[in-house]
């Protein structure tokens, strides 16, 4: 066989579509901005919500997110700026602070509560919902958290820092946070003004851009080039790479894919299960004090 029949062609994921979050309030009231799980994007398998916050005013935080159940999937909890104590029914207790993660899986069932640590400053964070397969939704919940200083940094040509929360990048950085699963790759790129960032990607992962500040050119399905600007989220189209730039301007983006699980979805609140059935009992679970 002659070596160009061997080589396959790789190919560059593009923006096939641009979603802006929605305001909303969740918890006691906080205020955040809804990505993913709001009409114009209700998820991306496996990715069920996206919710954004920022905020120095202490009335859009400080009621915070008081005890609440989940099942049936994780929530990552990544904070930028700020302070959150967390405890639970398993007797777990902790802080994330400015550049933690929290990677909770609640498989069954847990009870938590997601409280500022602080009363006045900037809060700037994100919580993201991935799925968990039929097969693992009732699985033993279960934790990787992670402070800033486990959170590798890698260091690329013209000053770009890419901060590898889960996954492994294209160079060998391999992030602390693993799941098997669902294959997650979770990045926070740091982009100067005047460079160009790419990175490999399962070709079939489903993947997403998250402007956190600055803006950043891609290229869409019509092949021209597009600007996505603070707060914007670009589904990717599927392919091997996935490359962005800046122009006159630093930029910080969310780079995360995962694998599909291609299995369908009920949702009921905090419970996100297969069939409506199961979210049934999910409710019946917790009034009986299962969790």
């Amino acid at each position: 066989m002659h070596n160009s029949a061997q080589q396959i062609q790789t190919s560059r994921r593009k923006v096939a579509r641009v979603v802006k979050g929605m305001p909303t309030s969740d918890g006691a009231g906080v205020r955040l901005t809804r990505v993913i799980a709001q009409p114009a994007l209700p998820m991306l398998d496996p990715f069920l919500l996206l919710d954004a916050f920022r905020s120095d005013q202490p009335g859009d935080y400080i009621a915070g997110f008081p005890p609440h159940p989940h099942r049936g999937f994780e929530t990552v909890t990544y904070l930028l700026a700020g302070r959150m104590r967390h405890r639970d029914s398993t007797g777990r207790e902790g802080v994330i602070e400015s550049g933690g993660v929290q990677w909770m899986t609640a498989g069954r069932g847990i009870v938590h509560s997601e409280m500022p640590e602080q009363e006045h400053g900037l809060l700037e964070g994100f919580q993201l919902w991935v799925n968990l397969p039929a097969d693992n939704k009732m699985d033993a919940p279960g934790y990787q958290e992670y402070p800033a200083a486990q959170i590798p940094v890698e260091q690329r040509d013209s000053g770009i820092l890419v901060h590898v929360i889960a996954g492994e990048t294209s160079q060998g950085t391999r992030g602390p946070v693993a799941q098997p699963l669902t294959e997650p790759l979770y990045l926070d790129v740091e982009l100067p003004a005047n460079t160009a960032f790419s990175e490999t990607l399962p070709r079939d992962h489903n993947a997403f851009i998250y402007v956190i500040d600055g803006e950043v050119d891609m290229h869409d399905m019509d092949d021209s080039e597009q600007r996505l600007g603070r707060d914007s989220l670009a589904v990717l189209s599927h392919g091997d790479e996935v490359a962005v730039a800046t122009r006159d301007q630093a930029a910080r983006v969310l780079l995360v894919a995962g694998k599909p699980l291609n299995e369908p979805v009920a949702r009921g609140g905090p419970f996100v299960m297969n069939t409506k059935a199961q979210i049934r009992e999910a409710y019946e679970d917790y009034e009986a004090g299962r969790f």
